[in-house]
Order: C-alpha cells, then structure tokens, then sequence
C-alpha cells in the first residue's frame, strides 16, 4: 500500500514538470554541477504534503519570479537521494515536507539578499 502511494504522490508532483530525483547520483548531477537557482521539494506521505505542501508548489509553479528549476525528492521512499538532497541544505534541520531554494548549489539563506527578512524582498518580489 505504501507504495501506490509513493507513486501517486510523485506523480502529482511530476505531472506539473518537476524532475523527481531518485539517486544521489541524480541529486548531486543537478545539485552539483547547477548554475542559477533550484527550488528542491522533499515530499512525503503524510498530511501536511497533501493538504499543504504539494498544492503550494503547484501554486508556486504559476508565479511569474520562478528558480531556473524545479526537482523533488521523496522522504519515505528515496532516502538515499533525500539525504544527499539534505546534505546540500547547510543549517536546514531535515523535515518533510520541506522547500529548500539554492543558488548555485548553496541554500540562500534568510540573510541574503533573497531572504523573507529582507525589507525590500515583497516589493523585489511584486517589481519582478
């Protein structure tokens, strides 16, 4: 059972054109090497995923400022490949459902100039 719902809750995901890591070879191919932005999904099985998680990227998907790409990975089924996912996210205790966004395979941070604390970041965000 577990399974058929792994499947269903990535294809939710991967029908909307984002690419389901399923290795650490495929993490670290993207990761790695990626120049410009990434917004990595650890999807899972439980609640918040359904009901919050994978709706919101799907909202986000629409927006006009969008990362050049758009991956998953897959807590409870993949965990080789969330793992090598998490190592990528420096400071970011590990949870899932979780967002994380890199920039040339480094997690911006709330301190950057990207950051949600950013006073101008809404209205960079509205000019965009």
């Amino acid at each position: 059972m577990h399974d058929i719902l792994v499947h269903q809750f990535k294809n939710e995901v991967t029908r909307l054109g984002v690419k389901d890591l399923q290795t650490p070879e495929e993490v670290d191919a993207l990761l790695g090497n990626q120049k410009g932005t990434v917004l990595v999904f650890v999807n899972s099985v439980c609640g918040c995923a359904g009901g919050i998680a994978r709706p919101a990227l799907a909202f986000a998907m629409k927006h006009p400022v969008k990362p050049d790409t758009f991956a998953t990975v897959f807590a409870s089924g993949d965990r080789e490949a969330t793992e090598r996912a998490r190592s990528y996210f420096t400071g970011m205790p590990p949870s899932s459902p979780s967002f994380a966004l890199l920039r040339d395979g480094k997690l911006v941070k709330d301190d950057s100039p990207l950051g949600y604390r950013d006073p101008g970041f809404r209205r960079k965000l509205q000019l965009s």
